[in-house]
This record gives C-alpha cells, sequence and structure tokens, in this order.
C-alpha cells in the first residue's frame, strides 16, 4: 500500500511560516543530521501504514477477528490520524515541535508495543486508533522542523530527500511486511509487523532529545479543541455504521445514527463559521469553501483517496484468503504497482507544470485503464492467476497514480491566496485521511458483502463437476444430492460469516473415515468455489473503484485552468513554507 500520508504537493505559506518564531539560526543545529534522525521517524510511520495490508489475514487467524474488526484495524488508524493532523501542527507551534514530535513519537513506540501485544482484536483496534493519534502528533513536526533548520536555499534538497524516503517507504512496507510474517519470528507470526517500530521509534526518541533543537512560534493561536472533538464525534457516527453494518445485519439504529453523523458535521461547520466570525483561529477556515475550485478539489481528495487506499485491503485479502497467497508472495505481488507511482511521480513531475489539470485527467485515465486491466486479469486467469498474470496492469495503475497524485495538491491550491494555502493545504491532507477511512468502511463492506451474495452462484458452477465425480464413486440419486445440498449449505454460510473463523453449524458434521474420498471431492471443489467467489467480488469491487476514478475526472473538469508560467510563479512564491502532506 502506498502511504497517502505526507507525499510532498507544493511547498505553501502556511500560518506558522508566516509567524515570528524562537528558533535555532539555519544551518547551526547539525541540520543533515537532525534530517536524519526526523526522517527515521517518518519511515517508521510510513512503513507502519503500508505494512499493515499483508498482515490482514494473519491477523484475522491469529486474533479470531471478523471482517469489520479488520477494517477497522485500517480504517480507525487513518480516522485517528485525520481528526488530530491539524491540531497536532498547533500544538508543535504553541508548545515546541521538538517536544510534541518526542512525545508524538515515544506514544508511538508505545502505541506498536500494545498493538504487537495485542491479545484480542479490540485491544488492536483501540491501540491503533492511539498510533493514529500519536502519528498526527509526530508527523507534522517533521515538516517544521526541516522547515525550521534548513536555509531556503537547501530546503528544497531536503524536501526532496523526504520525498524519496516516502517513495522508499511505499516500496518496502509490504515487502518488509511479507518477510516478518514469512520468518515467524519466535512463533509471533504477524506480531513483528508493529514490533519492528520499538527499536526504530525508541532510537529516534533518543537521537531527538540529543540533537533536535527546540522552535516554536511566538504567536501561535488557540487550539480548537471543541471543533476537534465535533468532526471526530461527526466521523464516528458516520464511520461505525459504514463499518459495523454488514455484520450487524443493518439495524435500524445504525441508520440512526449515520444520519446523527451528518448533524454533527453540519453542527461543526455552523460551529467553525461562528469561531472564524469572532476572530479566533478555526481548524478550518470556512471561507474556502466560497471558492469553487477549492470545494470540488476537496470533493476530488475524498472520492480518490477514498477509492485508492481499500484496493490493497481488498486485493491482499483476495491473494491469501482467496488465492492462498502467503504474506510475503502478497507484499512482491503489489510492488508493481509502488514502482510504477515512482516512476509516473517522477515524470508528472516534469510534465505537470506544462499540462495543468489534463495532468491530472491523464494520470485519472491511466489509473483507470490500470484497475480495469487487473479486473480483466483476474476474471481471464481465475483459480490460475500468479503474480506476473497482474504486473503489468499494477504497473499501469501505479503510474497514473503516482501521475495523479503528485500535482493534485498544487492544482488544487493554485488560485488561493497564499495567506490562506496554509489553511487549505491542512484541510486537504485531513480529506484525504477521512476519504481513506470512509473508502475502507464502504468498498470494505461493499467487497465482504459480495462474498456472501456470490456464495450460491460459485457453487451452482461446481454442482455438475461434483455429481460427477460422486457418480464415479458409485454415489448416485438421493445420496449424491445430501452431499451436493451440505456442500452447497455449508459453503454459503461460511462466505456469508462476519467472523471468517466461526465454523457455522452446516459445517460442523464430519464425514466418516470411509467417507475420505467423497471429502477429498468436497473439499476440492469447495477450493474452486472459494477462487470463484473472491475473484467475482474483487472484480465487481475493482469496477465500482473505476466509477469512482471516473467520477473525479468529471470533477477535475471544476479545477482553475491553470498551467505553464503560473503555476511555476505559484510555486515560486511558495518556496518558504511548506504544507503537512
Amino acid at each position: 500500500m502506498l502511504p497517502n500520508v505526507g507525499r510532498p504537493g507544493p511547498e505553501v505559506e502556511t500560518e506558522a511560516a508566516s509567524r515570528i518564531r524562537k528558533e535555532p539560526a539555519a544551518g547551526t543545529a547539525h541540520p543533515w543530521l537532525v534530517l536524519a534522525i526526523v526522517l527515521t521517524a517518518a519511515f517508521m510511520q510510513l512503513v507502519d501504514v503500508s505494512i499493515v495490508t499483508v498482515a490482514v489475514t494473519s491477523i484475522q487467524d491469529g486474533l479470531d477477528a471478523g471482517y469489520a474488526q479488520v477494517q477497522w484495524v485500517l480504517a480507525g488508524y487513518t480516522l485517528a490520524f485525520a481528526v488530530l493532523l491539524v491540531t497536532g501542527s498547533e500544538l508543535g507551534d504553541r508548545f515546541g515541535r521538538k517536544r510534541v514530535f518526542l512525545l508524538g513519537t515515544a506514544a508511538f513506540t508505545l502505541a506498536s508495543l500494545l498493538c504487537g501485544a495485542a491479545g484480542n482484536a479490540e485491544t488492536l483496534i483501540a491501540a491503533r486508533l492511539l498510533q493514529g493519534l500519536a502519528a498526527a502528533l509526530m508527523y507534522p513536526q517533521v515538516y517544521a522542523v526541516i522547515q525550521v533548520t534548513f536555509p531556503p536555499r537547501r530546503r528544497g534538497t531536503a524536501f526532496g530527500i523526504l520525498g524519496g524516503v516516502i517513495g522508499l517507504a511505499a516500496i518496502t512496507g509490504p515487502l518488509v511486511g511479507g518477510l516478518l510474517i514469512q520468518a515467524d519470528l519466535f512463533g509471533w507470526t504477524w506480531r513483528p509487523v508493529f514490533l519492528v517500530n520499538i527499536p526504530v521509534g525508541l532510537l529516534a526518541v533518543v537521537l531527538a532529545a540529543r540533537f533536535i533543537p527546540e522552535s516554536l512560534a511566538t504567536d501561535a493561536g488557540g487550539q480548537d479543541l471543541m471543533g476537534v472533538l465535533l468532526v471526530t464525534a461527526g466521523l464516528a457516527l458516520l464511520v461505525y455504521p459504514l463499518v459495523q453494518g454488514r455484520e450487524l445485519g443493518w439495524p435500524a439504529h445504525l441508520f440512526a445514527m449515520a444520519g446523527a453523523g451528518v448533524a454533527v458535521l453540519a453542527l461543526f461547520g455552523l460551529y467553525e463559521r461562528r469561531r472564524e466570525g469572532r476572530g479566533r483561529t478555526p481548524l478550518v477556515r470556512t471561507g474556502l469553501f466560497r471558492n469553487r475550485g477549492f470545494t470540488s478539489g476537496l470533493l476530488l481528495i475524498l472520492v480518490f483517496y477514498g477509492a485508492f487506499l481499500p484496493f490493497f485491503l481488498v486485493f491482499s485479502v483476495y491473494l491469501q484468503s482467496g488465492l492462498g497467497y502467503s504474506a510475503l508472495r502478497t507484499g512482491v505481488a503489489v510492488l508493481p504497482y509502488a514502482l510504477g507511482s515512482g516512476i509516473g511521480s517522477g515524470v508528472s513531475v516534469a510534465l505537470a507544470p506544462r499540462l495543468g489539470r489534463a495532468a491530472l485527467q491523464i494520470g485519472l485515465t491511466v489509473l483507470i485503464a490500470g484497475t480495469l486491466g487487473v479486473a480483466w486479469a483476474v476474471h481471464a486467469w481465475g483459480t490460475g492467476l500468479e503474480t506476473r498474470h497482474v504486473f503489468l496492469p499494477l504497473l499501469v495503475a501505479g503510474l497514473g497514480f503516482g501521475f495523479t497524485v503528485t500535482p493534485l495538491v498544487t492544482l488544487i491550491l493554485a488560485r488561493i491566496p497564499l495567506a490562506d494555502a496554509g489553511s487549505a493545504s491542512g484541510t486537504l491532507t485531513t480529506a484525504q485521511q477521512i476519504g481513506s477511512s470512509i473508502g475502507i468502511a464502504v468498498l470494505g463492506a461493499f467487497f465482504f458483502g459480495l462474498l456472501g451474495s456470490q456464495a450460491d452462484a460459485a457453487t451452482a458452477d461446481e454442482v455438475p463437476g461434483l455429481r460427477a465425480e460422486l457418480a464415479a464413486l458409485h454415489i448416485t440419486g438421493d445420496a449424491a444430492q445430501d452431499v451436493i445440498d451440505a456442500f452447497r449449505s455449508c459453503f454459503h454460510d461460511r462466505a456469508a460469516a462476519t467472523d471468517p473463523t466461526a465454523v457455522p453449524a452446516s459445517c460442523r458434521p464430519a464425514p466418516a473415515p470411509a467417507d475420505a474420498p467423497v471429502r477429498q471431492i468436497v473439499e476440492a471443489a469447495t477450493t474452486r468455489a472459494l477462487h470463484t467467489d473472491f475473484a467475482e467480488s474483487l472484480q465487481r469491487t475493482l469496477l465500482l473503484q473505476a466509477v469512482l476514478f471516473a467520477g473525479c475526472l468529471v470533477l477535475v473538469l471544476a479545477l482553475p485552468k491553470v498551467r505553464g508560467r503560473e503555476l511555476s510563479e505559484f510555486e515560486e512564491k511558495s518556496q518558504d513554507a511548506t504544507i503537512i502532506g
């Protein structure tokens, strides 16, 4: 999975950058050592985003976790990150970037220990929420520390190195996760995926305490704690029904909860407008929404990341649970996406200023083609799918993603006044995480729901062959029909179960030892039907993602038409500050 947090965008004027700072003179505090320290912590956080996707199936097996709980392991982290991200940046301005960086890194390390030691799914989810909150404290300080440590002439190089670290984390995360699970260190299966953060985090804390100088904004605004509470409550009320709905059977109170979430978010908007009207610093500047380009861009960010991030969840589950891939093989399988993203990003840097918003249209078109290519490969190769069959479409999809995401924020902000660009970029970064959380909830529920609804069709395809194999064993008539009915009933109940580790009542009767040949035939038919069920569900999910990306193409039309000199001038005027992500 590619980290969607912290991908370098344009270096735009933030509120923190425009204030008078109490800071060391740039270049006097071992700047390259400081950079190495903050990049170590950033790498740890970014790898943790991508490493978890390949561990999903191992976590399910190890903790007897249901599909909804697995969604919470991913969505809970991004949701917690989103709601505290802007506030985390402001806390660094007010109380000191070094102090908040140390607090966030230490808390992230502790949360990693709690994740690795979790004895049940609920504990793991709680620890992941803590990880997300800690990351929201630590990660904005990476940009701020680089900002105050390096003089303008070296700042671009420092941020360029940060971009390389982000790309490296995207490539190594799934691979490292697969290697750790494959090694099964001390018999801990998936736990080292989290525990590997502990020595890295401790090293970062020790070095940061010794070598990073303190800096803060002397004119930092007050924190909008009520705004944080309102947006957190609203998003929780909205995301919870989306994740838990399938498991609970969509009772009426979940719809009421989702409606309450929308109402609380509307209240949040009113509160922010009133707070801004009183001259106090809001969490989100409501005046930004009067800019049509920004509003369309915000919606574009929500849909784009909502469609993008769930791909790695459903594709990983398909490969491991549907086709029986190991975690390591799964990590290797998704490498072409990361490779394509790096190439597409590099090409986009050179071409986007000349193309303007056409760069987004080209990138999205390529991304759609790659996504449909993966769906076609799954359909064409079926149960015989191998890594090489999806290499090219994944590479194409990655190229499209990289080509799109690199200029995305720049193009949205191009017509935003520089005085508002910091708040706007922070809002867009938060929207990335919110879109990811909602996307995991919606598309995850869609995919897992399809597993149950497609089950009968998958077993129906196996019935003729199963009947013929039973006839070869001289099992015909009612006896054969009993076996077929038991096979279909068991498979349906397993596919529709919200807990994939539970054994439905219809699957519990065990054949007598004399029925070993029948058992082998049924198990083979079950494996084939499982592959078919997962493949059909993945194809439909990929088609939905392609539709969402096509919707992004429409939203691009509402962005400002900027390119060439105007876009270059915007980037030149914003070289003295940076955005969160």
